[in-house]
């Protein structure tokens, strides 16, 4: 790369990207890119989990028990996970080596195509063991798909923010989170109510039709970005991803540190989190209202916290949020324990807020961690990394330690509170970048 005093700097390595995707960029068209896309993974995260919990065992797997049906079809959802960090390599690579805006275009095609084809998918009543291998093979190719979405989408408010505003525009993709899981449960709750609380064999494919939507109005946005020019003056590398372990192998670890404790963390929250209310007495129609003040209060926060990492700075605001939750794990299992339902409605609002503060700011502090050139390798492939080994877990870990402590949520407190101690130590490694223009990142 050009020194950050050579001529050739007049047009830094981002500079032509930047002046691509900032030509008609704004707030709202990039929220439109960034968020929708997002918000499409979570939404579908939202809705498949519900319907693994409702109707999935009898529609896939009936020769089981209901207990074991459950547990099939989480693993189903499971196997999405195991594809992420491959689909991270790959999608990272090539949207380093040929840009930002045909990767984006093909990770949306994809999750859409499988959310679609689950939807048509007959159950093993039509199919047999064939439904539920199918099914299999369909989240893989979406997680995989899935790999290069978040990092992908996370650039395009990064990279076309104007200058400190990069954490505020760099939260659509955190915005996007909370908007999927509001749609789908209320999606999802619209369709339990007009059935009477029982999902049949054909209510539950109505929340996944309504996902083409999203779909369609990403596509659009999307199609509409500017195609990237490359930089003539630099030669890419073969293999951005091997650049990013070579030169910023601290930046590596850490930003994988943040991202396991952060997707612990947020499958915690919205997973755990939900089925411990079930359990503890709340119907399911209150546990889903308590997971919508909960998405809706992290569809705010997160914007508001990625805002204030552009003026307090990215590190700050997240260890700050991180230190709050480790406080607040102690907090929620009591205060559900009282069985007071606007108490806990309440809790749920608290944590939503509280988990904005280490959601808001990630996509900018884990993007601006790595220059241009290996940016959406080093951005996916972290993140995904982290996904894999704490989001993929976190439920199942936490129920274990649930039935190993004989119903005591303390050890699922203190589970917790190690992953947001984790996020806060790997934030605290990395170098803060608030304050760094885009030719300083880049340099």
């Amino acid at each position: 790369m050009s020194s950050p005093t050579s001529p050739e700097t007049s047009t830094p390595p981002q500079a032509e990207h930047d002046n691509a995707t900032t030509t008609k960029s704004s707030p709202g068209r990039t929220f439109m890119v960034s968020g929708l896309g997002t918000a499409l993974e979570y939404y579908d995260f939202s809705i498949y989990g519900l319907a693994a919990a409702l109707v999935f065992p009898a529609v896939f797997f009936p020769n089981l028990s209901p207990m074991v049906g459950s547990l099939v079809a989480f693993a189903a959802f499971g196997v999405g996970f195991i594809a992420r960090p491959l689909g991270g390599i790959v999608l990272g690579h090539l949207g380093d080596r040929i840009g930002r805006k045909p990767v984006l275009v093909a990770t949306l095609i994809v999750m859409g195509a499988c959310t679609f084809l689950i939807d048509c998918l007959p159950g093993a009543a039509v199919l047999g063991n064939a439904a539920a291998v199918i099914l299999v093979v369909l989240r893989l190719i979406q997680g995989f798909a899935a790999g290069g979405e978040w990092g992908g989408a996370s650039l395009v408010g990064i990279e076309g923010a104007p200058e400190g505003k990069r954490g505020l525009w760099g939260s659509f993709t955190s915005m996007g989170i909370g908007l999927g899981t509001l749609l789908g449960t209320i999606v999802f709750a619209i369709v339990s109510a007009l059935e009477g609380g029982a999902i049949s064999d054909f209510g539950w494919r109505i929340p996944f039709w309504a996902g083409g939507l999203l779909v369609i109005v990403g596509l659009i946005a999307r199609l509409k970005l500017p195609t990237e020019e490359p930089n003539r003056d630099e030669k890419p590398a073969k293999i951005p991803l091997m650049d990013a372990i070579r030169e910023r192998p601290r930046a590596v670890l850490c930003a994988i540190g943040v991202s396991f404790g952060y997707n612990t963390i947020a499958y915690i929250v919205s997973v755990f989190f939900l089925a411990y209310v079930a359990k503890a007495g709340y119907s399911s129609t209150t546990s889903l209202v308590f997971q919508i003040f909960s998405a809706s209060a992290l569809l705010l926060s997160a914007l508001f916290f990625g805002w204030l990492s552009d003026r307090w700075g990215r590190k700050r605001v997240m260890i700050g949020g991180a230190a709050a939750l480790i406080v607040f794990f102690f907090v929620f299992f009591p205060v559900v324990g009282l069985h007071a339902t606007a108490l806990t409605a309440l809790t749920f609002v608290m944590v939503g807020a509280v988990t904005g503060a280490t959601q808001g700011p990630l996509p900018s502090l884990l993007g601006e961690q790595f220059p241009a050139r290996m940016r959406f390798s080093g951005i996916s492939v972290t993140y995904q990394v982290g996904a894999a080994i704490g989001g993929g877990t976190a439920s199942t870990v936490a129920t274990a330690l649930l039935i190993g402590f004989n119903g005591n949520p303390i050890g699922v407190a203190l589970y917790a509170s190690a992953a947001a101690l984790i996020l806060a130590l790997c934030v605290l490694g990395l170098r803060e970048t608030s304050h760094l223009s885009v030719e300083e990142i880049n340099a």
